[in-house]
């Protein structure tokens, strides 16, 4: 045991030993093998593949961003038309409004008139119908007039008579 022991401390400088610092570092490098091999290779593996998982979440993220920007300016682009197309509906509306005004405002007065026209006639057919019958009248009355004129011989102040009756007469008559 002593030979061992001196074995151990052959070389040894300054109270370490040699042969513990080989065995150390055997069992050091055998222990990076061992982790390389089982932990070092599948955390890589492990990392490799989030690495790409974040690098396609990425890529769909700024996809997903751009598609959002492209739909944002079409609905942009898509509002402002419907908004024309509503603008031009109103001033359809409106300029539609103001014909229909136009017209039932041309007809109003073409009726009016019309009805002006019409009932200037009738006013007129009137108007002859009474001065017909005034003629009428005054002929019945002159023949009565002069019937009774030739019954009697009259003076100057009957034949005044006969006429402010026969004027009265006219007058009721209307």
């Amino acid at each position: 045991m002593h030979f061992y022991s001196e074995f151990l401390t052959l070389g040894a400088v300054g109270g370490l030993r040699t042969a513990d610092m080989i065995f150390t570092l055997v069992s050091f490098i055998v222990l990076l093998a061992l982790l390389k091999k089982f932990a070092w290779g599948p955390l890589m593996d492990v990392m490799e593949k989030r690495e790409e998982y974040v690098k396609d979440e990425i890529e769909t993220a700024e996809k997903n961003r751009k598609e959002a920007e492209i739909a944002s300016k079409e609905a942009t682009a898509q509002l402002r038309q419907t908004k024309e197309e509503a603008q031009k509906i109103i001033d359809d509306a409106r300029n539609t409004g103001k014909q229909e005004e136009q017209k039932i405002i041309q007809t109003a007065r073409e009726e009016a008139t019309r009805l002006k026209e019409a009932a200037e006639a009738d006013i007129q057919n009137e108007k002859e119908k009474a001065i017909q019958a005034l003629q009428d009248q005054v002929a019945s009355l002159s023949v009565l007039i002069a019937s009774k004129v030739i019954e009697k011989e009259i003076s100057a102040q009957d034949q005044e008579k006969l006429i402010s009756e026969y004027i009265k007469e006219v007058g009721e008559e209307r």
